[in-house]
């Protein structure tokens, strides 16, 4: 793989793993801590993150997916980039909409049992994280 593809991809990479890991495994789990946040206020404020989140990482994922492509890249390179690429595509396509669906109903006063759906989330998000790792120091060693 070329070296100017292989380090903007690492690059977008890595940026894109440290900004789940801020969000989703420092940022959301924590506001639910914070004093006097109801499950509503950390409801609307991890909506309002996410949201802000999503698209910037679909832009990350398409700089890893062109530069890859662009890179003459070894197989091992694309199948993480197409694995990484399609838990993204996954989570935003199955997965939010129906937890979504349920924050409304919440916000909308309705009184619900946990969610499964998040958990799904979470799974989805460890395993991309685990899949970013893994493409990162791949490309390092391009």
């Amino acid at each position: 793989m070329n070296a100017t593809s292989a380090a903007t991809a690492g690059a977008a990479t890595f940026v894109w793993l440290g900004m789940v890991l801020a969000i989703s495994f420092l940022e959301a789990p924590l506001k639910f801590r914070a004093p006097e946040v109801t499950v509503p206020i950390g409801l609307g404020i991890g909506r309002l993150v996410f949201r802000a989140l999503n698209p910037v990482e679909a832009v990350l994922a398409a700089a890893v997916v062109v530069a890859v492509a662009a890179g003459g890249p070894p197989a091992t390179v694309v199948v993480l980039t197409a694995v990484t690429a399609v838990l993204l595509a996954v989570q935003l396509g199955v997965v939010r909409p129906r937890l979504n669906r349920r924050s409304d109903r919440v916000l909308a006063g309705e009184d619900l049992p946990r969610s499964r759906g998040h958990l799904y989330y979470v799974a989805f998000e460890i395993a991309k994280v685990l899949a970013l790792a893994v493409l990162g120091f791949s490309l390092l060693t391009q």
